[in-house]
C-alpha cells in the first residue's frame, strides 16, 4: 500500500484523540482505525508496532504545538523584555490550552514514560531536542534568561497548563495575570506590557 502523508498525519491525529480520550490502554491501531474511518489494518499498515505508532503521536504532537511563524514575526523587531518574553510565553499557554486534546495527549505520555522505557526513550529526545531549541530561540532574540530559566519556565508552564487543563486550585485568576507575575518573578520588570 502507497504511504501518503495526508494518510498519516489523519492517522496520527486520530491517535492522539484516542489517546487524550481513552489513555494508553485505549491506544491501539484498531482503535485508531476506528477513530480514523479507515479499513482496519490501515493503522498496522503506516505503523507496524505500537512503538512506531507512539512514535508518529510523539512527531505529530510536535506538529500541531508549533509556534506560527506569523505570530513570531510580529514581535521581531520588539526589545527583547520581560514583556516580550511574557508575549512568548503567552502565546505558548494559547497554543497548549487550545489544542486540548493535543496537551492531554503529551501529559498522558508524559506519565505513561515512568512505566515505559520505549516511550521513555521516545519522548525524552523529542523533550530535550525541544528544549535545546527554546534556549537556543531565547539566546538568539536576546531574551533575558539562560538554560536554567528556560527550565524554571518550563516546570512552571507545564504545571500551569496541567491545573487549567484538569482541575483547577485558582480558576478565578485569569492565566494571563499569572503569567505575567511569573515572568516578573523568574526574569524581573514588568511583563504586562505597559511602559
Amino acid at each position: 500500500m502507497a504511504r501518503n502523508e495526508d494518510r498519516r498525519r489523519l492517522l496520527a491525529d486520530a491517535g492522539i484523540a484516542v489517546l487524550a480520550a481513552e489513555g494508553m490502554r485505549g491506544l491501539t491501531h484498531r482503535a485508531v482505525d476506528a477513530r480514523a474511518a479507515v479499513p482496519t489494518g490501515t493503522a498496522s499498515n503506516y505503523f507496524r508496532t505500537r512503538d512506531a505508532l507512539v512514535g508518529a503521536l510523539v512527531e505529530r504532537i510536535g506538529e500541531r504545538l508549533a509556534p506560527d511563524p506569523a505570530v513570531h514575526a510580529q514581535w521581531r523587531d520588539r526589545a527583547p523584555d520581560p514583556a516580550l518574553f511574557a508575549d512568548y510565553t503567552r502565546d505558548i499557554v494559547r497554543r497548549l490550552t487550545s489544542e486540548r486534546e493535543v496537551t492531554l495527549a503529551l501529559f498522558t505520555l508524559r506519565l505513561e514514560a515512568a512505566r515505559s522505557p520505549g516511550i521513555a526513550a521516545a519522548l525524552g529526545d523529542w523533550m530535550r531536542t525541544g528544549f535545546a531549541a527554546d534556549v537556543a530561540f531565547n539566546r538568539d532574540a536576546g531574551l533575558p534568561g539562560g538554560a536554567f530559566e528556560i527550565a524554571l519556565f518550563h516546570y512552571a508552564i507545564e504545571g500551569l497548563i496541567l491545573d487549567r487543563l484538569t482541575v483547577s486550585i485558582d480558576p478565578d485568576t485569569s492565566t494571563d495575570e499569572i503569567v505575567e507575575a511569573f515572568v516578573a518573578g523568574l526574569l524581573g520588570g514588568d511583563a504586562s506590557g505597559r511602559r
